[in-house]
């Protein structure tokens, strides 16, 4: 059977066969590291996908040339290049080794699992394109992950460095010489090789290093439906990577937001006055309101800001929605001026999930004088949002 030797020269065997009426008490007996699954009813394959999607850690669940829309926890695959098959099946079975990882740290650590929900909750996609069918693609994304827009590639290429993205979808609007150097930039850096990567134009005769590329044209809805699961996927494992980060620091990091936790941030910052008093050093605090902001748009701004801060600064994301940022060793002018890059990112990178909606982030500064506590600079701060919103 050609799937078998591929697996096997890939050295992703053992793999066992079964029919579609024992497939059930196959994966129940054998729990298999992953599942692949070809030529079957629409019926038998939602049964397995709600099967392997109860199992834990990860079960990588692949459809071969599926005919219909899939199950959330299925990724589809069409064609025959069996070598393409091979490296998404190994992409997915990194992030089952990264689940294990995390559930045996968390187990460890006796620490709480990261929060119960879909990981698409989460997702944020690049989508690039200037033709017809950006609008439709548009609309059909933004119903069920975070979009952010590039007209560009060159503006899509300032999103890939600024944010963690969960997806790419490359739509028509640019020639066959920049859409291949395009997907040769993304082969090439590692950072980027295992995106969730769909081009909506004919592909080209060659090959790319991207196991989770894939060619889709037609029905906007369509393409959008078939790349979810590999987003989910892709969503995944980098809630799994934010886990551990927030492991590693004692679980002192949220690992939505990528910031410190508020409990966390409260004793730093006293901790920061205090040592800021004792020294004579500069210390001031910026608190940025993302006003129309959805919970998505929230988290996804927090973990932009966390990529963005000095390593010396450290911050939180309140229950309020406000984002709280301590910049170390900085009088008001010196905040002033990291305030402003940052405010300008957030423009430019920020979007509503309401297409009529402007995300424009309001921002205040408070700086320590003599005397103060850490108490003190919030309830200023507090006091210029107040004055602000009544202006």
């Amino acid at each position: 059977m050609p799937i078998l030797s591929a697996l096997t020269d890939a050295r992703l065997s053992p793999a066992v066969t079964t029919g579609w009426p024992e497939a059930a008490d196959a994966v129940a007996r054998l729990m298999p590291s992953a599942v692949i699954a070809a030529n079957g009813p629409d019926t038998s394959l939602n049964a397995l996908a709600r099967q392997v999607a109860a199992i834990q850690p990860y079960v990588p669940l692949i459809a071969l040339n599926p005919r219909g829309v899939l199950p959330e926890n299925v990724i589809g695959f069409e064609g025959d290049d069996l070598a393409r098959l091979t490296a998404r099946l190994r992409t997915a079975l990194r992030v089952r080794s990264l689940h294990a990882t995390t559930l045996r740290r968390l187990i460890d650590d006796g620490a709480s699992g990261a929060p119960e929900i879909d990981p698409i909750q989460d997702a944020i996609v690049l989508l690039i394109g200037r033709g017809a069918a950006y609008p439709a693609l548009s609309v059909a994304l933004g119903e069920r992950v975070g979009v952010v827009g590039a007209l560009s590639i060159e503006a899509a290429a300032k999103h890939l460095n600024l944010r963690d993205l969960d997806g790419i979808i490359l739509a028509e609007g640019f020639s066959s010489r920049v859409v291949d150097a395009f997907l040769t930039v993304l082969s090439e850096d590692a950072r980027f090789r295992n995106l969730p990567v769909v081009v909506t134009v004919p592909p080209p005769e060659h090959r790319f290093d991207l196991p989770n590329l894939d060619f889709a044209q037609g029905d906007p809805a369509r393409i959008v439906a078939d790349a979810l699961p590999l987003i989910r996927q892709h969503a995944f494992e980098a809630r799994l990577g934010r886990t551990l980060r927030s492991l590693d620091a004692g679980g002192l990091i949220d690992p939505r937001s990528g910031l410190l936790t508020p409990t966390a941030f409260e004793r730093d910052f006293a901790a920061a006055v205090y040592h800021a008093q004792t020294r004579g050093d500069g210390l001031s605090v910026a608190k940025f309101t993302l006003n129309r902001a959805d919970q998505r748009v929230l988290f996804d701004t927090a973990r932009i800001v966390s990529r963005l801060m000095r390593k010396m600064d450290f911050g939180t994301l309140q229950a309020d929605g406000s984002i709280l940022v301590v910049f170390a060793e900085t009088d008001l002018r010196g905040a002033q001026g990291i305030a402003r890059r940052l405010t300008a990112i957030m423009k430019q990178t920020l979007h509503s999930g309401r297409r009529e909606a402007r995300i424009d982030p309001d921002v205040q500064l408070a700086t320590l004088i003599p005397g103060d506590s850490a108490r003190a600079i919030l309830a200023r701060l507090t006091k210029l949002d107040t004055r602000r919103a009544a202006s």
